[in-house]
């Protein structure tokens, strides 16, 4: 059930438009879940940023996000997994220093690893790319839901393209018709930094692509795994 408000609430949101509006809690998984398989787009609260979601191996799903967005098809997608074991289905890990993984997430970094040949990714989802950025966060809603799709999410944040992004649902408001269910979990305390983003492709090597909002803890981590930095951008 949608939340029973008398006029707003507590975010200044008319109740009319609430009618998508759920709580980002464990009694709304399936709901999400039965969304998602349906190839429809949720919002959806992570450790960082809110984004949208959908099954990342329905074609039509992620063109709607795409649409959505109004983004351009180059610009690609990352992928959000719900344990850190999950991610050897969609990307390449055997070249990573034991544990790196482990230390490095759950948390508020992706990781860009290569997909590889034995990947489940549809084809269609970044096509020309052998990459992919991949996403465990700290959210325990988001990763119950990547848990009973039993697939990847594909995740972008929940914004406009080229607009800020969204610490709360408010935020994107005039982007919640697009989505079958919006699920609130407050205001992020994120400042609008986003995941770091890291590309860990090479053996022995790391290249920080974004700094987003947990770059000294994420070098330190690969550091303390004996992998050298290739340079940094800023």
């Amino acid at each position: 059930m949608a939340w029973s408000l008398e006029k707003v609430d507590a975010a200044g949101v008319e109740v009319s438009q609430l009618g998508v509006v759920r709580p980002a809690t464990e009694a709304h998984t399936e709901e999400a879940i039965e969304a998602l398989k349906a190839g429809k787009i949720i919002a959806v609260p992570t450790d960082t940023l809110y984004g949208f979601a959908c099954d990342a191996c329905s074609l039509e799903a992620v063109h709607r996000i795409y649409e959505v967005k109004g983004r351009n098809h180059t610009s690609p997608l990352a992928i959000c997994v719900g344990d850190v074991p999950d991610i050897q289905r969609f990307a390449v890990t055997d070249h990573l220093p034991h544990g790196l993984l482990e230390s490095l997430l759950p948390g508020p970094v992706t990781l860009v690893l290569r997909r590889g040949e034995s990947s489940m990714l549809e084809k269609s989802l970044n096509p020309g790319l052998e990459s992919i950025g991949v996403r465990v966060p700290d959210c325990n809603f988001i990763r119950g839901i990547a848990r009973g799709l039993g697939s990847a999410l594909a995740l972008t944040s929940a914004n406009l393209s080229g607009q800020p992004s969204s610490v709360c649902i408010k935020d994107f408001e005039n982007l919640w018709q697009h989505c079958a269910y919006v699920y609130q979990g407050g205001v992020l305390p994120s400042g609008r930094a986003g995941s770091t983003v890291v590309d860990l492709t090479r053996l022995g090597k790391f290249k920080i692509l974004r700094p987003g909002s947990a770059r000294e803890e994420t070098v330190a981590i690969l550091e303390r795994h004996s992998l050298e930095e290739e340079g940094s951008s800023t």
